[in-house]
């Protein structure tokens, strides 16, 4: 098997947004309104919705995930209609305990076929591009595209959303700005591939952890500590709060 090249040089990747698996949206939507947070349903009707987002001025966001009723059988077909790889990643979702269950980092619309096949070659295959529209609540739509590594807990990547969606004025009670950092957990062996995908994103820090996932996410403004029983799962910290345990893979980039 090919490894990621160690001389392919560094890309400028930043993150979209995190995901945070919820059983119930509507509960969950509700709590985080409760914790302070503006929160929007992603799809109309909200009802039926299975994402909302917490959205920020400018830089990543919190998607609240839920998933269809059986979509943790649902891993041929969704391998079939996403890309190999697709389907194994929706069946974790389904099945793991509310918390954090995926990162995504932006990648150009131009880009991405091109980013996924570069990615193959140095040992990290990727799905085939998806495009995709989602109708808004307001009744707009927007499209954008995304492709998943295989390997069902590496970080995927998606396009911005056309139209942009980040509102200009956006104002969470709780004093929440802006995502400062996330903390990638990452084990040893998938710490190649997930360097390749994220390259130098800033806005990530890399951990040692037996399983590679998402274990916090760090926010400017905060007045006062969130309630985590309102956050169903998810590690939300001030900004200047040092991760725990705070061990890093050796040394690098920005991502290190």
């Amino acid at each position: 098997m090919n490894h990621p090249s160690p001389h392919r040089p560094s890309v400028a990747r930043r993150c979209s947004h995190v995901l945070l698996r919820v059983h119930d949206l509507t509960r969950a939507v509700g709590a985080f309104r409760a914790a302070g947070f503006e929160v929007a349903y992603a799809t109309a009707p909200e009802h039926k919705a299975l994402h909302a987002h917490v959205w920020f001025p400018d830089g990543p966001v919190i998607e609240l995930l839920s998933t269809p009723p059986g979509a943790r059988w649902m891993r041929l077909p969704v391998d079939l209609r996403f890309g190999r790889g697709a389907g194994e990643r929706m069946v974790r979702w389904a099945r793991q305990e509310e918390g954090f269950c995926d990162l995504a980092l932006l990648a150009a619309d131009a880009e991405l076929a091109t980013v996924t096949a570069e990615l193959a070659g140095d040992g990290v295959p990727c799905g085939r591009a998806v495009r995709w529209t989602r109708r808004r609540p307001d009744g707009d739509k927007t499209r954008f595209a995304f492709s998943y590594p295989r390997s069902g807990r590496l970080p995927f990547l998606v396009t911005p959303y056309d139209p942009p969606q980040h509102p200009a004025d956006v104002r969470h009670p709780n004093g929440a700005t802006a995502i400062t950092r996330i903390v990638l957990g990452v084990r040893p062996a998938d710490l190649p591939a997930v360097r390749r995908l994220a390259g130098d994103a800033a806005d990530l820090r890399l951990e040692e952890a037996p399983v590679t996932g998402v274990r916090a996410v760090h926010l400017a403004g905060l007045t006062d500590p969130l309630d985590p029983a309102l956050l169903h799962g998810a590690v939300l910290l001030p900004a200047d709060t040092t991760p725990v345990p705070p061990t890093t893979h050796g040394k690098g980039s920005a991502t290190s």
